[in-house]
């Protein structure tokens, strides 16, 4: 059974799937658009940090950070360092880790939900699944700029 629970992203297994994650990042998109974080910077207090395990065993790690609201802006997080192992895609990992985040963030009161994720066709899976779920399209957020290869999406919760 996978179970998905708060975990540290410098722990040893975690550490090496979040540099495999980095290192696909770089090879696919030019360095300026790699908005991913290591796991240093996943260990912030404004991030809460997550792994899907079976049996112990690694299956994937998604975050969520929050942001801060400017003026009225409804409270909002963002999608960070969504992965799945390379052997254990295709059994659901994404859609779970996913479903865990929103549900956090209704919890927690955010009205909205958004993320940055590639252009290239490398992404294209994830694009699906944010979209499958109800994401849309948005304009750039929380500082982020333009940037051809970049696609920006939300979800509103409420």
């Amino acid at each position: 059974m996978i179970s998905i629970d708060r975990d540290d992203p410098a722990r040893a297994d975690v550490h090496q799937l979040l540099s495999e994650h980095l290192a696909d990042m770089f090879a696919t998109s030019p360095a300026e658009s790699v908005h991913a974080l290591d796991h240093s910077a996943l260990s912030a207090p404004s991030i809460t940090f997550w792994t899907a395990r079976e049996d112990g065993k690694l299956l994937g790690c998604g975050a969520l950070k929050l942001l801060d609201a400017a003026g009225d802006a409804a409270p909002c997080g963002e999608i960070k360092s969504m992965r799945t192992a390379s052997d254990a895609r295709g059994r659901g990992v994404a859609t779970f880790m996913l479903q865990h985040i929103l549900d956090d963030a209704r919890t927690q009161g955010l009205e909205r939900v958004c993320l940055e994720t590639g252009t290239e066709d490398y992404f294209a899976p994830a694009r699906r699944l944010y979209a499958r779920n109800g994401f849309t399209e948005c304009p750039p957020f929380a500082g982020y700029m333009l940037d051809p290869n970049s696609v920006f999406m939300e979800l509103h919760l409420t």
